[in-house]
């Protein structure tokens, strides 16, 4: 039995959910259908999701969200006229939205949870409603009866452990099941979403509880690639990587899956595959526990901006019991989360996504540093960009380091701060935004490039 996952370019319209359909119908174990809130036709358009917060906050701020509301009710019309839906399907959206919209504000961060998830769900609705239309057994599953609990974290939720036992029931049921992603409901019966393209999380959670065979991902690209294809021009297509690769490569930048959707994939050792919806017959990228290492060390390269560094400094910091503690105490005080604290003997830098800040915490956590822990310096560097180096490979293989620091040096980058894991399958470049994109594509020459060559 396969889980399968659309995405939202791939339900953004009547001709794409048509793809959807004869996708699922071309091979019987797909079973499981997941599907996102419809995404972008074009360029400029709109993803559904951003115009549901948009309606949120206007309707917090005590304003009129006619306008964006109207939007979305038209995207999903949209739709259902280009596949000749009958009446009802939009009447069941239209009222599901207006009871969302007049529910309770008091606790913003639930109220704009229950208008985003509301993306994910009316189109799970519609794409049942479609697949009866053309005679096809298929059921929208209320993951809220189906037993998906979560955290209760509005807008960065947690799966809870007791879901998987109680997911299993739906491998009894009859017919091809569409299920919302994004979302799942707290004990106390809320709504709580996923951290934002969370749809994938769901797809890997109902992979776990099924005992699925593989779980489908499909996008709208032939593959995962080995650099960002923006950066450098038709690079490398990866048929094959490990889950520890492909949780690096996500969180460091590599959107075609969600860096925290494989965990549940990954403890039960499911395979997922990332295919393309609009060219299903491409073969993909398949990503597993174990690989053979045949590509030499590197295997991708990731890079993101918007990153700052605190850089703190005091003599002998390495003989004070407990200075890093109190340091990361400050920033949990202050309600700043970190990415990253590599440190020498007597300096330490926390790497952080930037949007964190403003001039006043900058301020303040520049006087906490230096007035309770005594610091000789305190800096913060801005416009910094992270890029990760990630392989099973550079385990096995002497100088990968050396390698990316001359390449990086023949590009006139500097170097701002190198880490690399304990694991070895990744190194992290600290560099400044102007140079990410010099940087990135010196890499893919030195280690792609070169042995081609």
């Amino acid at each position: 039995m396969k889980v399968i996952k659309f995405g939202g370019s791939s339900l953004a319209s009547g001709k794409q959910l048509e793809k959807v359909f004869q996708i699922v119908l071309s091979d019987p174990e797909r079973k499981v259908v997941v599907v996102s809130a419809p995404g972008k036709r074009f360029s400029d358009d709109s993803k559904v999701t951003d115009l549901l917060i948009e309606v949120a906050e206007l309707c917090l701020a005590n304003k009129n969200p006619q306008i964006r509301l109207e939007e979305v009710i038209e995207r999903y019309a949209a739709i259902a006229e280009e596949l000749a839906l009958p009446d009802r399907v939009m009447a069941e959206i239209y009222d599901d939205l207006m009871v969302r919209v007049a529910s309770n504000k008091s606790k913003p961060d639930r109220f704009i949870d229950l208008l985003k998830a509301s993306g994910e769900d009316n189109n799970a609705k519609l794409v049942a409603a479609y697949f009866r239309e053309q005679g096809v057994e298929a059921y929208y599953v209320d993951p809220k009866e189906a037993g998906l609990l979560v955290s209760n974290e509005p807008g960065n939720a947690q799966v809870l452990l007791e879901s998987y036992d109680r997911l299993f029931a739906l491998s009894q049921h009859p017919g091809i099941l569409i299920f919302p992603g994004f979302f799942g409901y707290s004990e106390t019966g809320e709504v709580c979403t996923f951290s934002r393209s969370g749809s994938d999380i769901t797809g890997s959670i109902l992979s776990n509880a099924l005992k699925a065979d593989l779980y489908e991902n499909f996008t709208d690209v032939d593959a995962v690639y080995s650099v960002n294809p923006t950066i450098v021009s038709q690079p490398r297509e990866i048929k094959e990587l490990t889950y520890r690769e492909m949780r690096e490569l996500s969180y460091a930048g590599f959107t075609v899956l969600h860096d925290e959707a494989l965990v549940p994939a990954y403890k039960a050792g499911i395979p997922v595959q990332i295919k393309n919806t609009n060219n299903p017959n491409a073969p993909g990228t398949r990503i597993v526990n174990v690989r053979d290492n045949i590509n030499g060390p590197v295997i991708g390269i990731a890079s993101d901006q918007g990153f700052c560094s605190i850089y703190v400094s005091k003599y002998l910091m390495n003989r004070e019991i407990g200075f890093g503690r109190k340091l990361l105490g400050i920033l949990e005080d202050e309600g700043l989360s970190y990415e990253h604290t590599p440190s020498g003997i007597d300096d330490v830098s926390i790497i952080l996504r930037e949007n964190q800040l403003d001039v006043n915490m900058e301020a303040k956590i520049i006087k906490r540093i230096k007035t309770e822990l005594h610091a000789d310096e305190v800096k913060i560097e801005h416009s910094l960009a992270l890029i990760m180096v990630v392989g099973e490979g550079m385990r096995q293989n002497v100088g990968t380091m050396a390698k990316a620091s001359k390449a990086l040096a023949k590009a006139s980058v500097n170097i701002e701060m190198i880490n690399q894991g304990s694991s070895e399958v990744s190194m992290m470049f600290g560099v400044k935004e102007v140079d990410e994109k010099r940087a990135v594509q010196a890499l893919y020459e030195e280690f792609f490039m070169a042995v081609t060559a």
